[in-house]
């Protein structure tokens, strides 16, 4: 059986969905493994690494296609690369389902069984696969270091002959991965750090950490999360309490990390034009949700700029930004879900749609959308 990994199409994406050590776990699978060559030039990963651990390298996608029974990429594959596929081959990739509805009609028109690897249920059996978890713990770390990058002070507290530098004030919105690896770098790197988030669980994970937790702790707050750890909406009156909060925590800070996202929705905002401009000259904000508009309105996706004195930073794929770790995890991920789908014994597919991590999964099955909230 063979197993196809593409090379990126989408600009600017840097990542590989393979490594020299997942293609040597392929092949002890009993899959035959092409790569499209010069898929992992970004991810200073070689052909002759991926040759080296047993990999054929195709000259194109429509080689490395042929009679591919398994494809693997990062993003969706473009139109030309879908028609290339095979009837009856298994996808896994990031195929942004909510915001790309193409392509999960293209998948079905070709017959192909689409699996999204963001769709993936949360469940501790599929935490090997997690790339939502896995990619956004490097987004948190980079945000960290892209922000100290561009701040024009230094970090930690230093005590020298010349007089105390006072250490900066780091506020990170949003305590999901992203965010608890966002406060573990900044406190790391020396910064007084203090977080929010509307699940009161998350305090006690901040204070952990070393940093501040920031909410107005009345008992609506204390009782904001239902049993399964999801946050429950809040009244008015608790809405503007806490606003005022943010916002005269946002007024003290040097750097703010927004991390809000929620599937298949704009991104919340977090942080308002008004309070921009509070902020002191120099500050910086990293925008995670830039992609999806931005927990601030003022976020310009894929750019760094300047306004009312404070440097907004849109960056639209952080993991991209490590691409060599980025991908190594990635890989990791894609290959615990394919050991899931093929059977060890005779290396055929196996699949289960009857699993909760499969069907959880599944975008497209047999010519249709099969996934219940992209249905009708």
């Amino acid at each position: 059986m063979k197993l196809a990994i593409l090379k990126e199409r989408l600009a600017g994406e840097t990542r590989v969905a393979a490594s020299p050590d997942t293609v040597k776990k392929f092949k002890g699978l009993g899959l035959d493994v092409a790569v499209e060559a010069g898929a992992g030039a970004a991810a200073r990963v070689s052909d002759a690494d991926f040759s080296a651990a047993g990999a054929t390298i195709a000259p194109d996608s429509a080689a490395a296609l042929s009679d591919a029974d398994i494809v693997l990429s990062v993003r969706a594959p473009d139109a030309m690369q879908i028609a290339q596929m095979k009837k009856g081959a298994v996808l896994a990739a990031l195929l942004a389902p909510y915001t790309d509805k193409d392509t999960p009609a293209k998948l079905a028109a070709r017959g192909v069984d689409g699996f999204a690897m963001e769709l993936l249920p949360r469940i501790s059996r599929a935490q090997a696969m997690d790339v939502l978890s896995s990619q956004a713990n490097l987004a948190g770390y980079k945000a960290v270091i892209d922000a100290a990058a561009q701040f024009g002070r230094a970090m930690p507290m230093m005590m020298t002959a010349a007089g105390t530098i006072a250490p900066a004030r780091v506020l990170v919105m949003g305590v999901g991965v992203a965010g608890l690896q966002a406060i573990a770098t900044a406190r790391r790197l020396g910064a007084i750090v203090s977080a929010t988030d509307v699940r009161p669980a998350t305090k006690e994970q901040v204070e952990s950490l070393g940093a501040t937790f920031v909410a107005v702790m009345d008992e609506e707050f204390k009782n904001a999360q239902t049993a399964a750890g999801y946050a429950k909406p809040m009244s008015e009156e608790y809405q503007k309490k806490q606003a005022a909060l943010i916002a005269e925590t946002i007024r003290k800070q040097d750097i703010v990390i927004t991390t809000a996202l929620i599937p298949g929705r704009k991104a919340p905002v977090l942080v308002s034009e008004e309070m921009v401009k509070t902020m002191k000259p120099g500050s910086v904000i990293v925008d995670l949700a830039a992609e999806q508009g931005g927990n601030c309105p003022l976020t310009k996706a894929g750019e760094v700029y300047e306004i009312h004195g404070v440097t907004l930073m849109g960056y639209t794929n952080l993991p991209g930004r490590l691409a060599v770790d980025a991908s190594s995890l990635y890989a990791r991920n894609l290959f615990n879900f394919v050991s899931l789908i093929v059977d060890k014994k005779t290396g055929a597919l196996a699949l289960n749609w009857e699993d909760e991590i499969v069907k959880g999964a599944g975008l497209t099955r047999g010519g249709e959308i099969v996934h219940p909230s992209l249905k009708g």
